[in-house]
């Protein structure tokens, strides 16, 4: 039985990209504070990190999902990641998290210092896809073509190689598809109200990245089959899906899932 992702990398839309069908999300090898887990977690030390990043690549996982406001999350690994060149990062501006607050800032002078230093704490030139960290209020976000002119020529210059919105709104998601290339969107077993914003990707030819796929750990339970398996059935069933990200730092699970995802991938 098959049981890594190697060969099973998925187009992010029209962007040249492929990513890995799982997403390793790194929230919490930075941040422990304000998550809306159901389990507490310790955040790993360097080893157990590296651990993490190995046992990743060799499951065929390429794609890393972090955050500004996901604490150090990027700072650890610009120092901890090997083999820049064989991952993909995915990494956000528009929100910072401090003191317990999350702050907001959809400038285009903001998001620009923010790719810029993002850049520098991940100790890499380009960042694969730059993704506007939403506080909700999608559409001003998605109206605001000052900030998409400036992320196109971020692009064009190099820094960025994709962009897009994760966002929370269907009108918003769509919007801001019509000037992007991308965008993250929450669709799980529980949650599904986003759908449209699929549709429109798989028409235009977008790329979609599914966060809380496993609804942050709360996927509900089946008598008849494992949440896990019904919860990649129905996220790949979706043609626009790229990638689901999965933020663990549970070896057992992270193979688990991968394990599933390639069984719902290739039955």
């Amino acid at each position: 039985m098959k049981t890594s992702l190697h060969g099973l990398a998925r187009a992010l839309g029209s962007t040249g990209i492929s990513v890995s069908p799982i997403g390793l999300g790194t929230v919490k090898i930075g941040r422990d504070k304000g998550v809306k887990y159901p389990q507490h977690f310790t955040i790993p030390d360097d080893d157990a990190v590296r651990k993490l990043l190995a046992t990743a690549h060799e499951l065929g996982i390429n794609t890393l999902d972090t955050a500004p406001a996901y604490g150090n999350s990027e700072e650890r690994l610009g120092q901890l990641l090997t083999n820049r060149n064989e991952w993909i990062i995915v990494s956000k501006a528009g929100e910072t998290f401090a003191d317990g607050v999350s702050q907001f800032d959809f400038t285009a002078e903001h998001i620009t210092a923010s790719i810029e230093r993002s850049l520098k704490r991940l100790k890499t030139d380009y960042i694969d896809v730059l993704l506007i960290h939403s506080d909700g209020n999608d559409l001003p976000i998605a109206n605001d073509l000052v900030l998409w002119e400036q992320l196109e020529t971020l692009k064009s210059k190099g820094l960025i190689r994709a962009f897009g919105l994760s966002g929370k709104t269907v009108e918003g998601g769509i919007s801001a598809l019509q000037k992007s290339d991308c965008a993250m969107v929450t669709f799980n077993l529980n949650e599904q109200s986003e759908k449209p914003v699929l549709t429109y990707a798989e028409q235009q030819n977008k790329g979609i990245f599914v966060k809380k796929a496993l609804a942050s750990g709360h996927v509900c339970n089946n008598a008849e089959r494992s949440p896990l398996e019904e919860s990649f059935d129905l996220v790949f069933s979706q043609p626009a899906v790229a990638s689901a990200i999965i933020g663990t730092i549970n070896l057992d699970h992270l193979k688990q899932n991968v394990e599933i995802a390639v069984n719902s991938l290739t039955r």
